[in-house]
């Protein structure tokens, strides 16, 4: 029955494509060159990826930044000095500047103290009830921590403010011991449950807490905590963000809100598409004789994106993004910091493998497909191997992806509070024929 109740929801549901040429429906919010439909105005994050001249579009390398500062900047500065940036990058996006050491000192020790969970939560919500899926269980915790929270549904600013802060310093805890319990409970592995350590950074407290000997190395912990950096904001406009906006325009509180915000985020379309990136190396390497050979490459993309190989989608996974056109400045960044992590692990050969498919992919897709702008890898590329370098199962790839950009949505859930704006709603224009209502025996 259920069959064919869905074959009559998908007639009764279908939209003539042609409509919404004739309407100027701007689908998924973009114009025709892909350009976004401008919806709300910033200060917390902006991605550049050309320039207007002479009223022309041109493109140029990507560019992220932070509350007017440069990802690149931001990331040299703390790489140079051998120190992590991730709660540094928190505190910027939260509250608008770089914090002084005593700043930032400060922030680290309160985030610290925040990272706990209520008496027996790790007992009741999430080894009893465990999910094949790690992002369906941190949703339900966080909707169940409003039931713990005195004061849940103000949305003054301070209060706001107080829960987002707990909500940051507890997302990793409740990604690695949701994985722990899906993995004790589905792949019957033994199940431990280590406490985050408070002198540990964000990144070291998540390698600590996933691995059963707690161990981890310095480039393994650099490298993590510059994949939180990088994932941490993307202006206001990408999925998850925009449903944060949206949610939180209608006074809702902030549980719901970044409830919301993660089941955006778990999408393929959105923070899944690591995961695919994974997958089709594994396929790739599978049908590969020999992974030098730029030939034998070049044939296979050409039967990814003619969708004769792997998911049959017609994709090449990790290239190409809905902004960046020359560069995603993300990737470049985590591209020269993956080479050592794989030279330190002695996978400089399978790093080839993922630099000549970066090149030869740009090439065939321009190639074989009619694009209105360049193609460019995007970060989703390189970060599936850097978190398979550190040995961090597929069930955690987004979960780590939310861990990181619940710094951006908690940002942007106190300016659209602060700004007081109006309800989001869009118009939608309905195009069903009217019809006389026929009484039941008469149907």
């Amino acid at each position: 029955m259920i069959k064919r109740l869905a074959q009559l929801a998908s007639e009764s549901s279908y939209v003539d494509p042609a409509l919404y040429a004739k309407y100027d429906v701007k689908r998924g919010l973009r114009d025709i060159n892909g350009r976004g439909v401008l919806t709300g105005l910033t200060e917390i994050g902006d991605v550049q990826s050309y320039t207007i001249q002479n009223g022309q579009t041109i493109p140029k390398p990507g560019q992220l930044f932070y509350r007017g500062i440069d990802v690149e900047d931001l990331t040299k500065g703390f790489l140079k000095e051998r120190r992590h940036g991730f709660e540094e990058s928190i505190y910027l996006l939260l509250f608008g500047h770089l914090p002084s050491i005593e700043e930032l000192t400060e922030f680290n020790t309160m985030l610290s103290s925040l990272r706990t969970l209520p008496k027996s939560f790790v007992r009741d919500m999430i080894l009893k009830a465990s999910s094949k899926d790690v992002m369906n269980m941190i949703s339900r915790s966080v909707l169940a921590l409003y039931s713990y929270d005195e004061n849940p549904d103000d949305i003054s600013v301070e209060n706001v403010l107080r829960q987002c802060l707990e909500l940051i310093a507890r997302f990793p805890l409740l990604a690695v011991y949701s994985y722990h319990a899906y993995s004790h409970y589905f792949d019957s592995r033994s199940l431990f449950i280590h406490n985050p350590k408070p002198e540990y950074s964000t990144a070291e407290n998540i390698l600590h807490m996933l691995r059963p000997d707690s161990g981890f190395t310095e480039t393994e912990a650099a490298l993590l905590d510059l994949a939180l950096v990088l994932h941490a904001e993307h202006g206001g406009g990408n999925n998850s963000t925009f449903t944060t906006h949206v949610v939180t325009s209608s006074g809702t509180d902030t549980y719901s809100a970044m409830s919301a915000a993660l089941g955006s985020l778990k999408g393929p379309r959105h923070g899944g598409a690591s995961i695919k990136v994974v997958q089709m190396f594994k396929d790739i390497k599978a049908n590969l004789r020999n992974w030098s050979d730029e030939g034998e490459i070049r044939d296979y993309l050409k039967k990814l994106l003619h969708g004769d190989a792997f998911d049959h989608s017609g994709l090449i996974y990790g290239m190409g993004h809905a902004v960046y056109s020359v560069s995603d400045p993300r990737a470049e960044i985590l591209r020269d910091q993956c080479k050592k992590l794989a030279t330190e692990k002695g996978l400089e050969h399978e790093f080839d493998l993922f630099y000549k498919v970066e090149n030869i992919a740009k090439e065939v897709i321009v190639e074989e497909r009619k694009i209105y702008k360049g193609v460019s890898v995007n970060i989703d590329f390189y970060s599936g191997f850097v978190y398979r370098m550190l040995n961090i199962p597929m069930q955690l790839l987004t979960p780590i992806f939310a861990i990181s950009r619940i710094s951006g949505w908690s940002a942007h859930r106190i300016e659209e509070i602060v700004n007081k704006g109006k309800i989001i709603r869009p118009a939608y224009k309905s195009i069903a024929k009217e019809m006389e209502y026929v009484p039941i025996d008469e149907r």
